[in-house]
């Protein structure tokens, strides 16, 4: 079973990375998929391809990431599912200001009325509606959005019981966020981590004059994310952690299906090795 995990991870890795330099649009990104609770009270609202979560405090929730403009109102579809409304929405973070990630984002904040929180280093990107940096695809646009409160790496997002933790791990985007918090599955106390892309996905390495630390900050990302500890993940691309699988999984009695210690781990190896080769690549070709 690891070995086949192992696989799919590779594999998940490298369409991704594809994906996002061609800047193409992947099917399962706009395929809807019915709303799940995954631990705790942290719920996937997303597409099939693309992660929202949303966690919740009482009748109040904090939504992370709002995927395509065109699949935002399937998110907004997933939480009346579950029962609770638009309004119950209070504060909005992001991964990365990406537009498979952003782009429903303008639309949800104003459907609901929460306030856009995100840090500082993606404020430019996320209000201006275009992605930061130099890469090898023409630069993906969105609609723009105003930050209502601008984040400090390390900050801790309230609201209710709840804490959600920014820890800055650029590189993707210069601005890439990892969210962590902290939640309780039948008795059991769960570090949560939801991990910001680290693929190169057609950044350019050498020569990013918008971008000139690039390849410092993935490096030191790497290294952020190898020191942190989780029990659940939940990235941004489900596939990364097969989250559908698992909750397939744990609905068929699989009662553990989303407790993976090693899972954050592996996932930055397998990166951290994807980042050299493409470094190497990307240097052979100055």
């Amino acid at each position: 079973m690891r070995k086949l995990i192992r696989c799919a991870l590779a594999t998940a890795i490298t369409t991704v990375c594809l994906a996002s330099a061609a800047i193409a649009d992947n099917a399962d990104w706009s395929q809807p998929t019915k709303p799940f609770r995954v631990v705790g009270n942290i719920y996937y609202v997303g597409t099939k391809g693309l992660a929202a979560y949303l966690i919740t405090s009482g009748k109040q929730a904090i939504l992370l990431d709002g995927t395509l403009k065109s699949t935002a109102f399937l998110v907004e579809s997933n939480i009346t599912a579950l029962g609770f409304k638009l309004s119950d929405i209070k504060i909005i973070v992001t991964s990365h200001a990406h537009f498979d990630h952003v782009a429903g984002v303008a639309q949800i904040k104003r459907d609901s009325g929460a306030k856009l929180y995100a840090i500082a280093a993606d404020r430019w990107a996320l209000e201006n509606g275009l992605h930061d940096g130099e890469t090898t695809y023409k630069r993906g646009t969105f609609p723009a959005v105003k930050v209502d409160h601008v984040l400090a790496d390390g900050e801790v997002v309230a609201l209710g019981d709840v804490s959600l933790k920014a820890t800055l791990t650029p590189g993707h985007t210069p601005g890439c966020t990892t969210w962590s918090t902290s939640v309780t599955e039948a008795g059991r106390a769960l570090k949560v981590v939801f991990p910001c892309s680290v693929t190169v996905a057609g950044n350019k390495l050498f020569g990013n004059r918008r971008y000139p630390g690039i390849v410092a900050d993935f490096e030191t990302s790497f290294d952020r994310l190898a020191a942190m500890k989780a029990d659940v993940v939940l990235p941004a691309h489900p596939e990364f952690a097969d989250v559908l699988g698992r909750a397939a999984r744990r609905d068929a009695g699989e009662k553990v299906a989303f407790i993976d210690p090693d899972l954050l781990s592996q996932i930055v190896e397998k990166s951290r090795a994807a980042f050299k080769k493409e470094l190497a690549r990307q240097k052979a070709r100055q």
